[in-house]
Formats: C-alpha cells, structure tokens, sequence
C-alpha cells in the first residue's frame, strides 16, 4: 500500500471539492493516483466536512431525502447572495435546492383528513335504514296518489252514498 504525503492528499482533496470540483479520472491520469484511493478520499473529506455528496457521471443526484430537507431548512431564511454561496460551497445549483423546497411546500397541500373507518355492523345498519327509508316514501307517495284519484272521481260521479 502507497503512503502520500499529507500535503499532497490535502492539495487534491482541495481540487476535489467545491468550489474546483476536478474531476477525479483526469485527476488520476495527471498523478498517477488510483481513481479509487482518490474518490475514497473525497467521500471522506465530504462526510468529514458535512458536504453532501457530488452528483455521479450519469446526473443522478445521490442526496437522500433528509438530506435534501435539511437543506432546504438550512437556506430557508438565507438571501439570494448566501443562498449562491451555500450551493458553491457544497457542489450544488441554486435549482435543484428551489425545487426541493417547492416540493416541501406541497408535501401536505393534497392529502385529506382521512375519515373515521366505521366497522361493518354500522355500515349493515345504515343500508337497512336507508332500504326501509325509501320504502315508507314509496308507499307514502301510493298512498297520496290514491287520495288524489278519490277526489277526482268523486267530482266527477259525485257522493256515491250506496257504498
């Protein structure tokens, strides 16, 4: 195992972070460092340093969703100038961090507040009531219309006073 001077490490742990961000492979190719031992020294430093980690060579963003929180409330009361600062710092554009913060405005913004469960005996209940319900109005509603039919065939044939 190679053992690299101190000065040296931190020199290229420098050029790796931000605000450099140099690019390990290239890095590796110039000192003749093995592309792991350098990206195992970054991932160090960041964790070290409390910097989330750099997005990989395909553009996928690695921050968890605590992680992209704790940002958002960390730069929630920062101006415009602190914020650029902030994601210089950690490697980060300014976009990303606006949409995760529109995202946690919204997080709550469509959910209803979920109803009591009632338990199948009330439902069975209920479907009953509502049956005998429309049953009573049904024959209710005979019962009116025979009324009305009475009246009228006693207008027109008169009192029949044989029944």
């Amino acid at each position: 195992m190679t053992v690299y001077p101190d000065e040296q490490k931190m020199s290229l742990i420098e050029r790796m972070l931000p605000p450099q961000n140099a690019d390990i492979p290239p890095l590796s190719r110039e000192t003749g460092i093995p592309k792991d031992t350098l990206y195992g020294w970054r991932r160090q430093a960041q964790r070290s340093r409390g910097i989330a980690p750099t997005a990989s060579a395909s553009g996928a963003e690695r921050w968890s969703a605590k992680e992209k929180f704790a940002m958002v409330v960390e730069t929630a009361a920062l101006s415009e100038a602190e914020q650029g600062e902030y994601c210089r710092q950690r490697g980060l554009y300014p976009e990303p961090l606006q949409a995760w913060r529109r995202a946690c405005e919204q997080a709550n913004a469509g959910q209803a507040v979920p109803r009591p469960k009632t338990d199948t005996a009330d439902q069975r209940r209920i479907r009953e009531l509502e049956r005998e319900l429309s049953r009573q109005e049904r024959a209710l509603a005979e019962v009116a219309a025979l009324l009305v039919l009475r009246k009228k065939a006693q207008a027109i044939w008169g009192k029949d006073e044989d029944v």
